[in-house]
C-alpha cells in the first residue's frame, strides 16, 4: 500500500463535460473499438472488442490548475485520450492503494509538477531495461521531493495522458 500519493482517473464531471465537448473545444469523436485494449482514462481498465468509445482532447495539467488555482503556463498539453462513451461509473480505486494493472506498460514517462505548475523533472520508465524502476519506484521517487504536489503518467509511444497521481493529503 502506497501512502505518499493517490491515483486518480479522469473525475466523473470532467468526463460528463468531454462527452459534451473535450477540451479542444470539438465533441467528442465516436469510436467502436473492434479490437480492444485501449487504455479507458475513465475506469483505468481496458476497453473489450466491440466497446462503444470516445475519443477526446484532455488537457490534464490545466483541469488541474483550474481545481487548485496554480497556473501551468507553457506547461498546459491537450493530448488525445480514450473514455468510454457513457458513463461506466468510474475508478473507484484499488482497495489496497496498488497501481492500476491495465494501466502498466513496458515503457512510461513521468512528469511532476509543483503545486505552481511549474515542471520539475521527469523519469523515463522503461521496464525491458535491467535496473529500471517500476512504476511504484518511480512515482515513490518523485514524491520524496517535497515540492512535487502531481505527477502524470503517460505513454512513451504516444505522449498520451494514462492517468494523474496527487501527493497524499495527510491528517
Amino acid at each position: 500500500m502506497n501512502s505518499s500519493y493517490e491515483i486518480r482517473a479522469i473525475p466523473p464531471r470532467t468526463l460528463d463535460e468531454l462527452r459534451t465537448r473535450d477540451d479542444a473545444g470539438a465533441p467528442p469523436r465516436r469510436v467502436v473499438d473492434e479490437e480492444g485494449g485501449n487504455p479507458l482514462r475513465c475506469c483505468l481498465e481496458r476497453s473489450k472488442p466491440g466497446e462503444a468509445l470516445a475519443l477526446v482532447s484532455y488537457a490534464p495539467l490545466r483541469r488541474w490548475a483550474r481545481e487548485t488555482g496554480a497556473d501551468p503556463g507553457a506547461y498546459d498539453e491537450v493530448g488525445p485520450v480514450f473514455i468510454h462513451h457513457h458513463d461506466c461509473g468510474g475508478w473507484s480505486g484499488a482497495p489496497d492503494g496498488s497501481y492500476p494493472e491495465a494501466m502498466r506498460g513496458a515503457r512510461r514517462t513521468l512528469r511532476a509538477y509543483s503545486t505552481e505548475g511549474r515542471i520539475l523533472g521527469g523519469l523515463l520508465l522503461d521496464q525491458g531495461r535491467e535496473g529500471a524502476p517500476t512504476l511504484e519506484e518511480g512515482l515513490t521517487r518523485l514524491y520524496g521531493d517535497p515540492r512535487v504536489a502531481v505527477v502524470h503518467v503517460r505513454a512513451v509511444e504516444f505522449g498520451c495522458f494514462h492517468l494523474e497521481t496527487r501527493r497524499a493529503v495527510t491528517s
